[in-house]
């Protein structure tokens, strides 16, 4: 499976879920199952090295303006949602954190920002089409620490000119 094929699928079962984040993991489900095991293992290691690239303090700082606040595992599962908002979204996001304000249309911080289960689409894939759980993926081990410098998210002001276009949509 290539990247044009990954964000395909993303986008196609986004879509068919209408943005709902658990609809959209169980697409997902529906759709890799159709696949054979190595493809959604190679599904599995695009979506593992895009959530290990968006492990980013300026990213952070905006999920953290976006959800009111977030935490490590709040952090983890909006990466997630990153991901499975599709190509446009997801790399102005790693990019250019701010823009995030532009790009999303709506954004409910009771349902949007939490993609959990869309981090485990496709071992819950690979493990209905094999009975068997999903192998090490070969990656490269994630960052320990979020890329670049350190924010100090309790800092309403820093925030706001940091991401001043979030800050008017979303900020406190």
């Amino acid at each position: 499976m290539d990247e044009t094929e990954f964000w395909e699928i993303v986008d196609s079962t986004r879509e068919a879920a209408e943005g709902d984040p658990d609809d959209h993991a169980e697409l997902l489900i529906e759709r890799l199952v159709q696949h054979d095991p190595e493809s959604v293992l190679d599904f599995a290691r695009h979506f593992e090295a895009r959530y290990s690239r968006a492990y980013r303090w300026d990213l952070w700082g905006a999920a953290w303006v976006l959800l009111g606040g977030a935490s490590d595992d709040a952090f983890d599962y909006f990466r997630c949602w990153l991901i499975g908002q599709g190509r446009e979204v997801y790399e102005a996001g790693v990019h250019e954190p701010d823009r995030l304000a532009e790009l999303l249309d709506d954004f409910d911080e009771e349902v949007d920002g939490d993609g959990e289960e869309l981090g485990y689409a496709a071992d819950e894939a690979y493990e209905q089409l094999t009975g068997t759980v999903a192998p090490e993926l070969g990656l490269p081990p994630g960052p320990e620490e979020p890329e670049g410098a350190p924010i100090d998210f309790e800092d309403e002001l820093a925030l706001a000119q940091r991401y001043p276009r979030l800050w008017d949509r979303f900020g406190t």
